[in-house]
């Protein structure tokens, strides 16, 4: 691909209902995740389609660069930096890739971006590559969910929304995990071709309305990535149909309560609460959909007496009930 800088001229017609062409900058890192680049890829070229289809010109020019030790762009104020995510499936390799040379490579290309004027985007663990480059300090973001802990511990300066898909807090925007990138791509479109345009992409590509990624964080994977967490974990299922404390949790888990509440934290994200409150949830919505139990006897087996508490519970986490 090429790595040569790259012009378009801008032009805008009020009157045809024209507006400017918006130049879209695709840094695919190696090893990336092929079905995030072309996710990003294909949203685009169907959101030019339907500009098409509604007689204005296309709404966006696209080049993909890819990140090597030599890459360079010439960046311009309002360019659409697009970061696809990384192929990382572990925290080591996540690491490996930051602290290599085209991680580096990365986080300097971005941050020059930025530095132009230019906005910049990036789903799953390439919002890392932004927080690297200090792009969103102060701001706030989100990433996949099962890096949300390091991510916490690394940025502290990030005001973290673990919960949600995607967070435009514009020049920036941050998407969750890898399928987040089509609902990255979504809020680009609208943000640049009209809501109208990013509608009719979402209905062609039959794409459902998602504003959580919570209803699919794997508590399990998390509390697994420490042993007394999963403990706590382990016995709290075994004892979901119960009244169940903090102290009694970090009794299972061979803590002090604020020692457990504590690393907790660090590796779920989650206060015991509403760790309890997610295995609970969870729990629910598998009796729900394998089982012919009333709602009401669901919840009496998660320990909930009333099962308005429990739809309460499911409708702030969108899990449907």
């Amino acid at each position: 691909m090429s790595q040569a800088s790259f012009s378009a001229s801008v032009e805008i017609d009020i009157f045809q209902g024209y507006f400017a062409i918006i130049r879209i900058v695709v840094l695919a890192m190696p090893g990336g995740l092929a079905s995030s680049l072309a996710i990003t890829l294909d949203t685009l070229q169907t959101a030019n389609a339907f500009s098409r289809q509604s007689g204005k010109r296309e709404a966006f020019e696209v080049r993909t660069f890819e990140v090597t030790r030599t890459t360079t762009c010439r960046f311009r104020e309002g360019d659409v930096v697009i970061v696809p995510g990384l192929g990382t499936t572990t925290q080591a390799e996540l690491v490996a890739c930051l602290v290599g040379p085209m991680g580096q490579r990365a986080v300097k290309l971005v941050r020059a971006a930025r530095a132009a004027g230019a906005i910049v985007v990036a789903s799953c663990a390439s919002t890392f590559i932004l927080a690297e480059a200090g792009l969103l300090k102060g701001r706030r973001a989100t990433t996949t969910w099962w890096l949300a802990p390091v991510f916490r511990q690394s940025y502290p300066d990030v005001e973290l929304v673990t919960e949600q898909i995607v967070v435009a807090d514009w020049p920036v925007a941050t998407a969750g995990a890898a399928m987040a990138q089509m609902d990255l791509m979504l809020a680009v479109i609208a943000k640049f071709a009209g809501v109208r345009i990013s509608q009719a992409c979402a209905r062609y590509l039959l794409l459902d309305h998602r504003s959580s990624q919570a209803p699919y964080m794997a508590i399990t994977f998390l509390a697994g990535q420490d042993g007394r967490i999963a403990r706590a974990e382990s016995w709290l299922r075994k004892n979901i149909d119960r009244k169940v404390t903090m102290d009694d949790l970090a009794a299972a888990a061979g803590l002090s309560p604020r020692t457990f509440a504590r690393r907790l934290k660090a590796v779920c994200d989650l206060s015991p609460v509403r760790f309890a409150q997610r295995i609970r949830a969870e729990v629910a919505t598998m009796l729900r959909q394998t089982t012919s139990l009333s709602v009401d006897e669901i919840s009496r087996r998660v320990g909930y007496a009333e099962p308005s508490t429990l739809r309460r519970l499911l409708r702030r986490d969108a899990h449907p009930m």
